[in-house]
C-alpha cells in the first residue's frame, strides 16, 4: 500500500505523486518509503557495484600498467594513456550530467563500461590510429561512469544513514572505503594475470634467474636518472612476444563484458532511492544548455576551487606509479615481467588500507588520515630521488609500492568523502569536477612523461602535493568555522536570552544541505 509520492519497496519503480498545481519544486519532490530492513538491500547494491568495478579495472589497470613498457616505441603507450585522460577532461565538462539525466545512473554505468572494450581490443593491433581513438572513446565513457558511481554511492549512503540513524558523512566515507577496497584489488588480479603470462613465457626467462644479464652501467640510468630518450639500449624494455600480449588482452576483454552484465542484472536502479528527488540535477526540467553548465557552475564555489590542486595531485600520483615508476624503476632495473608482481603489492596494500581508513574515519576523523597521506607520500618522493634501483634490493621495490598504496588509499577515500560531504545536492556536478581535475593531473603527468627525466617529475609531483595541502587546509578551516557558527546558532535557539548578542548570519547553501534526508520515510515493517 502506497500513498502520495511514496515508494513501494516491493516494486522496481516509484509510485508517482498526483499532479500538483503548486510550485515546480513541490511537484519534483518525491517521497521514498523504506523499511529498516532495506539496509541489507543497500549493502547488496554496494557490493554489486564494487565487484563490477573490480572486474572492469582488472582489465584496464592491468593494461594501463604495461602501456609505457610494452608500447614504448615512439611513446605510443603513454600517448594513448594521455588521450584517455584528455578525453575525460572534456567529457567531465559536457557529458556526465546530460547522460545521467537521459539514461539514469544504472544504464549510464552499463554504456560507459562498454566504452572500455575497444581500447583493450586495440592491444591486438597497437598503432597510433587504433590505440589513440580507442583511448579517446574510453575517456568519453569514463567520466559519466565515475560520476554515476559516485552519485550512486553517495545517495544510497544518505538513505542508509537515515535508516540506521548514523552520520551521513561517516556512512559515505565507509561506502567509498568498501568500494575502493574492491576496486583496488583489481591491481592484484590484473597484474597477476599479466605477470603469470609474461613470466611463464620466453620474455620472462621461464621463471629463471636473469639478474646476471644486468650490467651496472645500465642500472645507473634507472630510477631518478631515468630518461625515456636515453633508454633505447636497455634490453629490459624490449616488447614481449605477440602471443603473450594477445593472451593477456583476450582475458582482459572478457572481463569488460562480464562487468557490464553484472551491473545490468544485479544492480537496483537508483530510482528506488529517490533518483528524481527535488534538488537532484537529474530531476530538474531544465534545458540542455543549463544542464551542461551545471558542472562549470560548480567551479564558482570556493571550496571546489580550493580542492582543485589536491585533486590534480591525485591524478598525477596515480600516473606516476602506473607509468613512470613501472618504467623508470621496475622495468629498467628488473624487467617488464616483474611489473605485475610489484604492482600487486601496491594494489593489495591500497585495497586493505581503503577499507581500514573508511572504517576508522568515524573514530579519529579525516584530518589525521590526510596528514598520514601527506607524510607518507612526501617521504616516498624524497627516497625515490636518492635511491638507485638494483636487482639485489628487491624488497625496496615492494616496500615503495606498498607505501604508495597507503598514501593513495588516503586520497581515494578521504578526498572523495570530502566531495560527497560538502556537495551533497550537487553530487553529479561535484564528482564530475573531481574526475575532471583528477584527469587533468593524469594529462599533465603523461604530457611531460616522454620529455622530462624521472628526477624532474618527482620535483613537480612534490610541488603539487605542497600546493594541494595548502588548499585542503583552507577548506578544513572554512568548514570547521561554519560548523562552529551553526552550532552556536542552534544552542542560542534552544536557550534564548533577553538580549542575545549579534551573531553573523550563516548562509545556507546547497553545498551543505540536502533535502533527501527529509524525503526518506522510514517504517518499522
Amino acid at each position: 500500500m502506497t500513498f502520495g509520492g511514496a515508494y513501494d519497496v516491493d516494486k522496481d519503480s516509484p509510485v508517482k505523486p498526483p499532479p500538483s498545481r503548486g510550485e515546480d519544486t513541490i511537484s519534483m519532490r518525491e517521497k521514498v518509503k523504506l523499511s529498516r530492513s532495506e539496509k541489507w538491500r543497500i549493502l547488496k547494491n554496494i557490493t554489486t557495484i564494487s565487484f563490477a568495478f573490480m572486474v572492469q579495472f582488472t582489465a584496464f589497470q592491468g593494461t594501463a600498467n604495461l602501456q609505457s613498457s610494452i608500447n614504448a616505441k615512439d611513446g605510443l603507450g603513454t600517448v594513448s594513456l594521455s588521450a584517455i585522460y584528455a578525453a575525460i577532461v572534456v567529457s567531465c565538462i559536457f557529458i556526465p550530467t546530460l547522460v545521467i539525466r537521459r539514461l539514469t545512473v544504472k544504464w549510464t554505468l552499463c554504456l560507459s563500461m562498454l566504452c572500455y572494450a575497444p581500447y583493450i581490443g586495440s592491444q591486438f593491433f597497437p598503432r597510433f590510429y587504433t590505440l589513440v581513438p580507442a583511448g579517446i572513446l574510453l575517456g568519453l565513457g569514463a567520466a559519466p561512469m565515475w560520476a554515476s558511481k559516485a552519485t550512486y554511492l553517495t545517495q544510497v549512503g544518505q538513505v542508509y544513514a537515515k535508516i540506521t540513524d548514523q552520520s551521513v558523512e561517516a556512512i559515505i566515507v565507509r561506502f567509498f572505503g568498501f568500494f575502493f577496497l574492491a576496486w583496488q584489488t583489481a591491481e592484484l588480479w590484473g597484474n597477476l594475470i599479466s605477470s603469470l603470462v609474461l613470466s611463464s613465457g620466453a620474455h620472462g626467462g621461464g621463471g629463471g634467474d636473469i639478474n646476471h644479464t644486468y650490467s651496472e652501467a645500465s642500472l645507473e640510468t634507472c630510477g631518478a636518472n631515468f630518461c625515456v630518450v636515453a633508454s633505447a639500449e636497455n634490453t629490459n624494455l624490449e616488447r614481449p612476444p605477440e602471443s603473450e600480449i594477445f593472451e593477456i588482452s583476450a582475458i582482459y576483454l572478457s572481463c569488460i563484458f562480464a562487468a557490464v552484465i553484472i551491473i545490468a542484472l544485479f544492480l537496483d536502479p537508483l530510482s528506488r532511492y529517490g533518483e528524481k528527488r527535488r534538488g537532484s540535477i537529474s530531476a530538474q526540467s531544465i534545458s540542455g544548455i543549463e544542464l551542461l553548465a551545471a558542472t562549470a557552475n560548480q567551479l564558482k564555489k570556493p571550496n571546489q576551487q580550493l580542492l582543485i590542486p589536491i585533486t590534480v595531485f591525485i591524478g598525477m600520483e596515480q600516473a606516476f606509479i602506473g607509468a613512470d615508476f613501472t618504467q623508470a624503476y621496475v622495468s629498467c632495473a628488473i624487467g617488464i615481467h616483474k611489473i605485475g608482481y610489484v604492482m600487486i603489492c601496491f594494489g593489495v596494500v591500497d585495497a586493505i588500507c581503503s577499507i581500514i581508513f573508511g572504517s576508522v574515519m568515524k573514530y579519529i576523523g579525516r584530518i589525521p588520515l590526510i596528514i598520514l597521506g601527506i607524510l607518507t607520500h612526501g617521504a616516498i618522493i624524497i627516497v625515490m630521488l636518492f635511491w638507485r634501483p638494483h636487482p639485489d634490493h628487491m624488497f625496496v621495490f615492494f616496500t615503495l609500492a606498498g607505501l604508495w598504496g597507503v598514501a593513495d588509499a588516503v586520497w581515494q577515500t578521504q578526498i572523495n568523502g570530502i566531495y560527497g560531504a560538502l556537495f551533497r545536492r550537487n553530487k553529479e556536478a561535484a564528482f564530475s569536477n573531481y574526475r575532471l581535475w583528477e584527469s587533468a593531473g593524469f594529462v599533465i603527468a603523461y604530457a611531460y612523461s616522454t620529455t622530462l627525466c624521472a628526477r624532474m617529475k618527482l620535483y613537480v609531483l612534490f610541488s603539487v602535493l605542497v600546493l594541494g595541502v595548502l588548499g585542503w587546509v583552507i577548506v578544513e578551516v572554512r568548514h570547521q568555522r561554519k560548523e562552529a557558527r551553526l552550532k552556536k546558532l542552534e544552542e542560542e535557539a534552544k536557550n534564548p536570552t533577553p538580549n542575545p548578542p549579534v551573531v553573523p548570519e550563516v548562509s545556507e547553501t546547497d553545498d551543505e544541505h540536502d533535502e533527501l534526508e527529509e524525503d526518506i520515510v522510514v517504517t518499522h515493517l
